[in-house]
């Protein structure tokens, strides 16, 4: 189908862009790999499109006491090539070599997949478990969210109709943590039936750090602080392992559509949890 009529712009500055959205109702285009689809099928009619491509303060890397500042504008595939990403914080770039397709990685951006927070989406496991923060920036403000207020629902995040995400805050993984990205992927699409995110650190033979993000399973990406409070402490064997993935869905409300069932969900996430911690370990 054809999209319905829009005005369109594309503004050289994040300046610029605030004050187009402070002044109207508008979309921001990022990448353009959600809005587009959802405009040709008529789900979405923006007035006005925003479009970011042209702001290249919104595609930097940068490191800056002891955090990995990653531009909203960044693609798939700058994530997950990037030399610096991969030796501070890889992560999320192990994440993002999980993304769809070739096409995709090199048109979808990571500001553009957080803020559309899909269910299935690969990139909330590691956000949640990598406790990173969000920045906004609106016409005369700006603020930092942490990643467990950001998502707050399926398709819905803490972002305000005159705010755009200028970058996401990630913590430089400390020496010792191992890391994995694990899921089930549905094969014609690439998004996660589910998919778990794993960061773990070891000393003196016990597990002293342990941070797991889900996606897949529920409404929203979420930490399964249940798994990481089994983990830690323990000496991170195959039985301490399957005894903390175990409880990656407790107290959770499992989804069901048409690719699995809400049981079939609850069983894949323990078993990838087990896989992600292990890799990892």
């Amino acid at each position: 189908m054809i999209p319905q009529e829009f005005n369109y712009s594309r503004p050289g500055t994040v300046q610029e862009a605030v004050d187009l959205l402070a002044d109207g109702e508008a979309k921001v285009l990022a990448g353009g790999m959600s809005l587009i689809p959802l405009m040709k099928l008529r789900l979405s009619a923006p007035e006005h499109v925003v479009d970011l491509g042209r702001i290249p303060d919104l595609s930097r890397i940068t490191e800056n006491g002891g955090s990995l500042h990653l531009g909203a504008l960044l693609t798939h595939h700058q994530v997950a090539t990037s030399a610096l990403v991969q030796e501070k914080c890889p992560l999320i770039a192990e994440t993002a070599s999980h993304i769809g397709d070739a096409q995709v990685r090199n048109m979808g951006t990571l500001g553009g997949s957080a803020a559309h927070a899909d269910p299935a989406a690969d990139y909330p496991a590691a956000l949640c478990a990598l406790e990173a923060k969000v920045r906004l920036v609106r016409r005369d403000s700006e603020r930092v969210v942490g990643i467990g207020d950001f998502f707050v629902d399926a398709l819905t995040t803490a972002v305000e109709p005159e705010e755009i995400i200028t970058e996401l805050i990630l913590p430089v993984e400390e020496a010792g943590t191992g890391v994995s990205y694990q899921k089930l992927r549905q094969p014609a699409s690439g998004f996660a039936i589910v998919g778990v995110a794993a960061r773990v650190r070891k000393d003196g033979g016990r597990v002293a750090m342990a941070r797991v993000g889900v996606t897949g399973l529920a409404a929203s990406a979420y930490r399964a602080t249940g798994v990481e409070a089994l983990l830690e402490g323990s000496e991170g064997s195959q039985a301490d392992v399957a005894a903390a993935a175990a409880a990656v869905d407790e107290g959770i409300e499992a989804i069901s559509d048409l690719h699995a069932s809400s049981d079939y969900r609850r069983h894949v996430a323990r078993v990838y949890t087990a896989r992600a911690i292990q890799a990892a370990l």
